[in-house]
């Protein structure tokens, strides 16, 4: 049957020749259904177009799918693919207004420590001050220079006008009081993993 031939047949008989494999049929009924198909599409998303043109081939889809299990005089064509092309558009919808779902963003990165980490933090700064106020002044202003402000040995020996064997000395004197002056402390300071 020629193309011109189908465009007197109702929808439901051109789906039900194009279930029984005549090819003709499905392109009568595309080109009398996609352009409202593709216009409510748009209405429906705004008038994206692309959007629209997507839905429009999804809908057609479903109904070349259907066609085999269509049972006459249920529905019209044109209402069940309005209904199928206003779910397809509504779907797409609620996609974009929920955005990606909530595991694919990841999470923010966060420098700061937390409760926890702050507080054992102030906690080891505080035992470490203490510590050190009761060093002899000298040592003292060694261990300071040495292992918290990062200075090297020349540097500090240059600071505190003494030889840079000095500095070792009083360095390495400092560091053993405060660790005979911690040592009690390391649970209570969180050190009882890092050995």
């Amino acid at each position: 049957m020629p193309f011109d031939a189908m465009s007197d047949r109702s929808d439901e008989e051109l789906l039900a020749d194009y279930a029984a494999g005549r090819a003709e049929a499905a392109r009568a009924l595309t080109a009398r259904l996609a352009p409202r198909v593709f216009a409510h599409a748009t209405r429906m998303l705004g008038g994206d177009r692309a959007e629209a043109e997507d839905v429009t081939q999804e809908a057609l889809l479903k109904l070349w799918r259907i066609a085999p299990d269509w049972r006459a005089g249920e529905a019209q064509v044109s209402t069940w693919l309005y209904r199928v092309t206003a779910n397809l558009c509504i779907d797409r919808m609620r996609r974009r207004r929920s955005g990606p779902a909530l595991d694919a963003i990841p999470e923010p990165e966060d420098d700061r420590p937390s409760a926890l980490e702050g507080m054992q933090q102030h906690a080891r700064a505080e035992a470490l001050q203490t510590a050190l106020s009761q060093l002899p002044d000298r040592q003292r202003q060694a261990v300071i220079l040495r292992h918290i402000e990062g200075l090297s040995n020349p540097e500090i020996a240059g600071i505190m006008d003494i030889g840079p064997r000095a500095v070792e000395s009083l360095t390495a004197r400092g560091k053993r009081a405060l660790e005979a002056l911690l040592c009690g402390q390391r649970e209570a300071l969180g050190y009882q993993d890092d050995d």
